[in-house]
């Protein structure tokens, strides 16, 4: 088995907490270049075979309520198991480059920089932030005289990034839904992944080189978030089909969301209420059907202070979201860039932590050793 004092990439040494860089690196990539639409993404490949699975248990179980729930958690368990298999086979090809050899050669090339690519494809926090900023772009920078032939693009736009109707939003509406799905996928999209991808390189740090390291970890998680996206809605024979994926969404979600609210005051201009805003975030939260969903939006609503939630239209469906933050003003544009900027800084406010934490570690065990 390979040791991370063997590890490199491209002649930087992996000794240590090192294995941390690639996670670093992994989130400098997508900052800098987002997911290029040109190029082939693993979670479109996941959303096929998602596809292409729910057909089968729909042909095979029917409305059978309980045969749906079997091959529901069949499906989650083939996919993640299968994305988490993935990254781990590509980890090994990056091992590769430790060993003598034809293959060695071949991974010491290709091994690290195929792995680097496969981990920034597991964040969307700049696409995330693109997807936003391309809705902003189109839509009327003032309430007055707008009328709805001129929100037409921003509603078309927003249709790509959003669950609801979109149809009829005016451009109040639109903002709020840019700030709530930036507030709830930032965590979806960019900090459970992230948190994952760091858990898979303290493993490694740890030794353990042999199991699931960052991209494991962070594909199998991409693919229980796929499947929830895909399959957890509570409506026709879905109800039961995407139990599973969304339990297990749901439970992998739970601690970076709640971690999420707990730091995310410590990046803005008021770092002392970081407590306060994960107690608010918590106890308004709890009113939303997600058990994170609403968390991670409340978190934002309460440090930004911006009133999210109310009503929204669903396939033809009104369901009225709690409230979150109430009495304060609704969401404008500049509330909106300032979320996204806080997104970008809680990332790199993470890393460091780690990276901080994992060298004193290292510091301490060698001077006690």
């Amino acid at each position: 088995m390979a040791s991370l004092e063997d590890w490199h990439l491209d002649g930087v040494g992996f000794a240590g907490a090192h294995p941390f860089l690639l996670v670093v690196l992994a989130c400098a990539l997508d900052r800098l270049v987002g997911d290029p639409r040109w190029s082939p993404h693993p979670v479109v490949l996941m959303g096929w075979w998602i596809d292409q699975l729910r057909r089968l248990a729909e042909a095979a179980a029917g409305d059978c309520a309980w045969k749906l729930r079997l091959w529901g958690g069949w499906i989650t368990l083939v996919l993640v198991g299968g994305s988490g298999l993935a990254g781990w086979g590509i980890e090994r090809m990056g091992l590769l480059s430790t060993g003598t050899g034809v293959l060695a050669q071949v991974g010491g090339m290709l091994g690290p920089t195929v792995l680097l690519l496969a981990l920034a494809s597991a964040l969307a926090g700049r696409s995330l932030e693109q997807a936003v900023e391309e809705v902003v772009a189109v839509l009327p920078a003032s309430n007055e005289a707008v009328d709805d032939a001129a929100l037409l693009p921003a509603r078309r736009q927003l249709a790509c990034i959003v669950g609801r109707e979109t149809s009829e939003l005016n451009r109040q509406e639109i903002l709020r839904a840019l700030a709530e799905t930036a507030s709830e996928n930032a965590v979806d999209g960019l900090f459970a992944p992230l948190f994952w991808m760091l858990v898979g390189a303290g493993l490694w740090a740890a030794g353990w080189t042999a199991g699931p390291g960052p991209l494991a970890l962070a594909w199998a998680f991409k693919a229980s978030s796929t499947l929830d996206s895909m399959l957890g809605y509570r409506r026709g024979r879905l109800r039961w089909l995407g139990t599973a994926a969304a339990r297990l969404d749901d439970g992998l979600v739970w601690l970076p969301c709640r971690i999420t609210a707990a730091t995310l005051a410590l990046v803005s201009r008021q770092p002392w209420r970081a407590p306060l805003v994960l107690v608010a975030a918590l106890r308004d939260g709890q009113d939303d059907p997600s058990p994170n969903a609403g968390v991670s939006q409340a978190a934002y609503a309460h440090l930004l202070g911006i009133r999210l939630g109310g009503l929204n239209r669903y396939a033809g469906e009104l369901r009225q979201k709690p409230i979150l933050g109430i009495g304060n003003p609704a969401p404008d544009h500049a509330m909106v860039n300032r979320l996204l900027g806080l997104n970008a800084r809680l990332t790199w406010l993470w890393l460091a932590c780690v990276g901080l934490g994992t060298r004193l570690g290292c510091i301490i065990t060698k001077a006690v050793s």
